[in-house]
C-alpha cells in the first residue's frame, strides 16, 4: 500500500450538501427550505414551545392562582363523630363500658383512641402521615384521643363529653433530641446531672478553675491617657 492509496473507511465520512448552486445540482434556488414562510428565511430561530402566535399551552392551562407552600404538612383527617360512632359500636376492639381489649379500663374511664387504632379501623390510611381530628359530628361518650393536631371545635366537643385530647410530640422536638435518645437535662444512666457540672451553671456563673478576668481591650478611638505633668 502506498500513501496515495489511503482512504477513509467506507461510510465514515459524508460529504457536505452544497445548496444554492443551481437547479441542476438538486438543491438550487430555495435550497431545500420550501417556498417562503418563516422557516425559509435566514436567521429563523423558533423555540420548541412556540405555537405560531396563539396562546401557548403553558399560559392557557394554569389559570389557578396561588402556590403550594414548600414543606407543608399534609394531614390525614378524621371527624370526631366517626370516632365516637366507631367507639360506641366496638369497632376499635373495645367497649363503652371498659371491657377487654386495647384501651379498656375501669367503667366510666375515657376510651383511649390512638393513631394505630384509627388505621386498623380504616378511618385513616397510613400510620406514617400525621393525623388531624376535625369537629364534624357529635361525641356521645368520654374519649381520650391521641393525634397530631385537633381543630378547636373537635377539642371542645371531646372535652365537653368528659374526654381529653393528647397531642403527639412534634417532629421538630424529635429532631432536636440527642442522638442517643437521652432527653435534655438527663444523663445517659437516667439521672440528673451532678451538682457543679456545666448543666446547672447559669450564664454568668464561673467555675473555680476559670481563668482570671482579662481587662477589655481599649478602643482605638478612645482618648489617650493623660500625661503625668511631673514626669514631663
Amino acid at each position: 500500500m502506498k500513501l496515495h492509496e489511503l482512504r477513509p473507511a467506507p461510510g465514515s465520512r459524508k460529504e457536505r450538501t452544497r445548496v444554492g448552486r443551481g437547479i441542476a445540482a438538486g438543491k438550487g434556488k430555495t435550497a431545500g427550505r420550501g417556498t417562503k414562510g418563516q422557516r425559509s428565511r435566514a436567521g429563523a430561530s423558533i423555540p420548541a414551545w412556540f405555537e405560531g402566535g396563539q396562546t401557548p399551552l403553558h399560559i392557557r392551562i394554569p389559570k389557578l392562582r396561588g402556590f403550594k407552600r414548600f414543606g407543608r404538612i399534609e394531614f390525614q383527617v378524621v371527624n370526631v363523630g366517626r370516632i365516637s360512632e366507631y367507639a360506641a359500636s366496638g369497632r376499635f376492639g373495645i367497649g363503652t363500658g371498659g371491657g377487654e381489649g386495647a384501651g379498656a379500663g375501669r367503667a366510666g374511664d375515657p376510651v383511649t383512641i390512638h393513631v394505630e387504632m384509627l388505621r386498623s379501623a380504616g378511618l385513616v390510611g397510613s400510620d406514617r402521615r400525621p393525623v388531624k381530628v376535625l369537629g364534624a359530628g357529635d361525641v356521645s361518650q368520654a374519649l381520650l384521643v391521641t393525634a397530631d393536631a385537633f381543630t378547636r371545635s373537635a377539642r371542645q366537643k371531646i372535652e365537653a363529653a368528659g374526654g381529653f385530647v393528647q397531642l403527639l410530640a412534634p417532629q421538630e422536638a424529635a429532631l432536636a433530641a440527642p442522638v442517643d435518645g437521652t432527653p435534655a437535662g438527663v444523663t445517659s444512666d437516667g439521672g440528673t446531672p451532678a451538682a457543679g457540672t456545666s448543666a446547672d451553671l447559669t450564664p454568668g456563673d464561673a467555675s473555680d478553675d476559670a481563668p482570671p478576668d482579662v481587662p477589655a481591650r481599649r478602643s482605638r478611638r478612645s482618648a489617650p491617657p493623660a500625661s503625668d505633668p511631673a514626669g514631663g
